[in-house]
This record gives C-alpha cells, sequence and structure tokens, in this order.
C-alpha cells in the first residue's frame, strides 16, 4: 500500500509535469513570427498536398497533424523520411507542401532530403527548437516551437517539446479551419463513420421504421388499436384513412384515455383520442433536423412521408416528453 508521503510525491511530480508543458505551449504566441501566416497562406493557395515528415517522436507527433489536416479540409499525409531518402520521395509532387519537423534542427533523415526538395520546387515548412539550426535556415517558412525545458527530469526524452510541436500543428490546422469558414458538415463528410458524421449524412429513411408499421382505421375499436401498438414496439399506432395521415395514438394518449372513461373505454374508437396533425417529416429529411424538431416539440417520434402517404417513423430515445 502506498504511503501518504509517497502519494503526495506522486501527485506532485506529475503536476510538476503538467506544468512544464502548460508553459511550454503558452510560450508559443510569444515566439510567432510572420512565417506562421505565411505558411497559413501557402496551404491554403496549395495546389497540391500538405506532406509532413519527421523522425522519431516527431515523426509520431506529424503521423497526429497530417491526420489533424487531412480531416479538417487541409489533403495531407505522413512520409516517413528514411522511406522518402529510399523511393518514396517519387510520390512528392512540385504542387505539395513539405512540412519538415525536427526539434533540433540537424536530424539528418531529414536534412538529406533538402537538396530533392529544392529541386522540386517545394515549398518547406520547418517545425524546429532551434531557428538557428540547418533544417530552419533551408526552409522558406520557420515554425519556431522552443521550450525551455523538458519535463522529463533527465532532460532527455522528448516530452515538453513534442507537446509544443502537436499545439504548433493543432493552431495550423485550426487556423486553417477558420480562413476556409470550415464547417461542421465539411468535418462530417471526413467523418462518416463518427457520431457526429453520422447525424450530419444520414436521412430519416436511412433510419426509420418502415416495415409492419403500426396502422390503424379511424373506426378500429380500442381492442385493435392496443394490439397494434402493443404489436408494433414502437408505443404508437397510425390512423389512416385511404392512405391519408388522420392523426396518431400514443402509449400516452391510451393511459389518458382510460383515466377518462374507465366505464366506456372499450367503446371508444380510434377517431375519438386520436392527436390529429401530427408532426411528420418527408423522405429525404437530414436525421439531424428530424431529430432537432424531435427536441423542440418535446416528442421521441416523428411519421415520414412521402407524396403524403405514410412511409416510416423515425425516433429518438431517452427523452422526456412529459
Amino acid at each position: 500500500m502506498i504511503g501518504v508521503g509517497s502519494d503526495t510525491k506522486i501527485l506532485k511530480n506529475a503536476k510538476e509535469v503538467f506544468k512544464i508543458e502548460a508553459n511550454a505551449i503558452m510560450q508559443l504566441g510569444n515566439l510567432l513570427t510572420s512565417d506562421f501566416e505565411e505558411a497559413v497562406k501557402q496551404i491554403i493557395n496549395c495546389k497540391g498536398k500538405v506532406i509532413i515528415s519527421g523522425m522519431g517522436k516527431s515523426g509520431i507527433i506529424g503521423k497526429k497533424i497530417a491526420a489533424t489536416f487531412a480531416s479538417t479540409g487541409s489533403p495531407s499525409f505522413f512520409m516517413h523520411p528514411g522511406e522518402a531518402y529510399h523511393g518514396d520521395l517519387g510520390m512528392i509532387s512540385p504542387d505539395d507542401i513539405f512540412v519538415a519537423i525536427s526539434n533540433s534542427g540537424e536530424t539528418t533523415e531529414m536534412l538529406q532530403l533538402i537538396p530533392f526538395l529544392r529541386e522540386n520546387n517545394n515549398i518547406i515548412i520547418s517545425i524546429t527548437g532551434v531557428p538557428a539550426s540547418t533544417l530552419a535556415k533551408n526552409s522558406h517558412y520557420h515554425l519556431n516551437v522552443h521550450v525551455d525545458k523538458e519535463a522529463c527530469p533527465l532532460q532527455l526524452a522528448p516530452t515538453a517539446s513534442t507537446t509544443a510541436t502537436l499545439a504548433m500543428g493543432d493552431a495550423l490546422a485550426v487556423v486553417l479551419m477558420k480562413e476556409r469558414s470550415f464547417k461542421q458538415e465539411n468535418f462530417a463528410r471526413f467523418h462518416p463513420g463518427g457520431s457526429l458524421g453520422k447525424k450530419l449524412l444520414t436521412k430519416v429513411e436511412d433510419i426509420m421504421v418502415s416495415d409492419n408499421l403500426p396502422i390503424v382505421a379511424k373506426q378500429d375499436d380500442i381492442k385493435k388499436v392496443i394490439q397494434v401498438i402493443t404489436s408494433s414496439s414502437l408505443g404508437q399506432a397510425v390512423v389512416i384513412e385511404n392512405n391519408n395521415i388522420l392523426g396518431i395514438i400514443s402509449d400516452g394518449d391510451l393511459r389518458r384515455a382510460m383515466t377518462r372513461s374507465e366505464e366506456g373505454f372499450f367503446k371508444i374508437k380510434a377517431l375519438d383520442i386520436m392527436t390529429t396533425n401530427p408532426k411528420l417529416v418527408c423522405k429525404g429529411t437530414m436525421f439531424s433536423d428530424a431529430e432537432e424538431l424531435m427536441l423542440q416539440n418535446k416528442i421521441n417520434s416523428l411519421l415520414v412521408a412521402d407524396k403524403g402517404k405514410l412511409v416510416g417513423i423515425v425516433q429518438i430515445y431517452g427523452l422526456n416528453t412529459k
């Protein structure tokens, strides 16, 4: 069992890491120059892709930055500098922008790519912690991610420096999003499998119930209504006549009818308790719009119609409609 003293020391050390890395990020604003603005402009006007490269931990950060770029409107991919030097340079076109990441700015695998990139007329954006480094001097634009110290007590493992680099990449991506007026609909296009993508790209017909719909006629008795509602598991019945939607009967309508007329309950017809002019949406409506309509009206289901005819029912769950 860890003693109180040891536990306090552990928490203290953890907080010190947070403090060092937070300070590293806070200092980045003071290190920004016009190169950042020019780099953003170059990426916006780029006719090719943004290729991001780095060795070791810088490469891991580079992969994340490339993924963020690609999902936020800046076509991008990660290229390993070693693989690039042994054949992958053929993947780089003159229209591409090359983002080279190296904290020291002296990483051999990165420097050996410069002659090709220069000859290929690629714009080079470097991200280093040393503005006077070879990589920084041989770049068109340099983004400074210098940190006073690493969180690592030995000052060996990249910690604060990789955090600063990641933050700089995020700053580029977010500024680019704002400059492009990148909206959630655009983000959803690149994330069709995510919750946002499903919400913004899904239409009501993609998720509506369309088989064995709970339909009753206006003259059907209450027993038939109960039977249809029970068998459908949708908690409602739709009153239809000549393919026209007349109304809807919910579980709540049944309970209220039973309370009002206990003795005459079984003499009730569907038309006596149905709610007329039920909320409905047309086929082709985005689910996000249908969901918003349900939330506004505090209902958990909507009828879906096509040319005035019922074709399905779409629901959301967990909504308190009382």
